[in-house]
């Protein structure tokens, strides 16, 4: 493979600036750009080692930038390939001259995600370890980011490679009365292989559930905050930022559209929704923006519903107390600083059946039991993130679900007495779609697009 280069670091001003290198020229191609202070050749030169020098014109040979360059060798690199990487001052402007000398001397542009993906061609990660990588980078979170790392390090992939052993085994059993149906164990056969394989459904389920977690850890809980003009929704958006992200008046109506924002609750993150105030309204834009707050709670994951406490409850409270009753929500009484009409005892209120929190969104009062309550909901306290059971990639989970279905049918094949080698098909299916989730046989589309969501230079 030809050696590729790229600028790893991001753009824009800062300390310093990687411009990375790897492929079998990788050191002769380097040697006609840098100059070490004190000159060695590349057999004296170790790798995980450092040379200071200079980075120079390929044409002029006038110096470039002061630099430090890594030096990796195959097979111990990221990629598995000979590797460095030049440590120069950071700026645009001075690594892409840098890497303009690379190209120059042989180097060609890697593309979104070349240096991962041979690592993945080269055998040294897995595809659910490169993703693991995509997503440590996007983290948005320190949950996320730890359950990325994990990925990485190759908790997944063990996983499934237990399962995958686990279906091997049922499938050697089978093979067995195949090959050698003269021994009459085929009732003791059937019992051990539907027990093996009910294990191989729990397992396979626990992963498939995991995502419903896996999912709002990477993406946030979407969090639609509804409620009347004037309620507080605004208000409760800015305490929550703690900062005036959303302008707040006692003119009804000043929320026209959605404001979106993401925060991290105790490593989680919560993608919260402002709305428009729902009401019945004449103005059109206004409607639009009522409209879009009705569309927005039937796709959110929690409604915070919020009313206005120092008001008795009308019909458009009423109204919105019907759109959360089949919904996951809570409830906040708010403005409890200027007057508590204990709405919490109305009828309709205690019919609803939701949880209940008093607030003043203007003093902060109440925002922590807020934090707790949704945390409790979602169970985000009892996640053990380190256990390798968790997934967050809808690749997966597609997979796990077919794999699922193909090792039922194969159960029951077993229950109805049909051949034993059209169970073991079903088994085979299940194996090939748990290693297209590791990557052993997944198709050069799918394999491209994981690695063009990644940036250059990673």
């Amino acid at each position: 493979m030809e050696t590729i280069a790229a600028i790893s670091t991001a753009q824009g001003n800062g300390g310093i600036g990687i411009i990375r290198m790897s492929g079998k020229d990788c050191f002769k191609i380097l040697e006609k750009i840098f100059i070490q202070k004190n000159n060695q050749s590349i057999e004296e030169i170790q790798g995980y080692t450092m040379k200071y020098g200079y980075i120079i014109d390929y044409e002029t040979k006038e110096k470039i930038d002061e630099v430090l360059v890594s030096y990796f060798k195959e097979p111990k690199s990221y990629t598995t390939e000979n590797m460095c990487e030049i440590n120069s001052h950071g700026g645009m402007i001075i690594e892409q001259k840098i890497l303009e000398q690379c190209l120059l001397a042989g180097a060609t542009l890697a593309e979104p995600g070349e240096f991962t993906k041979r690592a993945f061609l080269n055998g040294r990660i897995d595809l659910t370890q490169a993703e693991g990588i995509i997503d440590l980078i996007n983290a948005k979170t320190t949950q996320e980011a730890k359950a990325s790392f994990n990925q990485l390090q190759g908790s997944l992939s063990e996983k499934i490679e237990e399962i995958r052993q686990d279906i091997l085994n049922v499938m050697a059993n089978i093979e067995v009365t195949i090959d050698y149906p003269e021994y009459d164990v085929e009732e003791v056969s059937n019992s051990q292989a539907i027990e093996a394989i009910n294990k191989i459904k729990e397992k396979l389920y626990k992963l498939e559930k995991s995502f419903d977690t896996g999912k709002i850890l990477k993406e946030g809980i979407r969090t639609v905050i509804i409620g009347k003009p004037n309620a507080g929704k605004s208000s409760l958006l800015n305490a929550i930022l703690n900062e005036d992200r959303a302008i707040v008046s006692k003119t009804e109506g000043t929320t026209r559209d959605t404001i979106e924002e993401m925060i991290s609750l105790h490593g989680i993150p919560l993608k919260l929704i402002d709305t428009a105030g729902i009401r019945n309204t004449n103005d059109e834009i206004e409607r639009i923006g009522v409209d879009k707050a009705l569309k927005l709670s039937n796709e959110a994951d929690l409604i915070i519903s919020i009313f206005d406490n120092t008001k008795n409850l009308d019909e458009e409270d009423l109204k919105i107390l019907d759109i959360i009753k089949d919904k996951k929500a809570i409830i906040l009484l708010n403005k409890i600083d200027e007057k508590d009409n204990h709405l919490e005892n109305a009828k309709e209120m205690q019919d609803i059946k939701k949880t209940i929190i008093k607030i003043s969104a203007k003093n902060k009062d109440g925002i922590e039991d807020l934090y707790n309550k949704i945390l409790e909901m979602f169970s985000f306290n009892e996640i053990n993130i380190n256990d390798g059971n968790l997934i967050t990639n809808i690749r997966h989970k597609d997979l796990i679900k077919k794999a699922s279905y193909s090792v039922e049918e194969a159960k029951k094949g077993v229950e109805i007495g049909a051949p034993i080698d059209l169970v073991a098909i079903s088994l085979k299916q299940a194996l090939e779609e748990l290693s297209s989730i590791v990557g052993k046989n997944a198709s050069d589309d799918i394999i491209s697009e994981i690695f063009s969501k990644f940036c250059l230079g990673k």
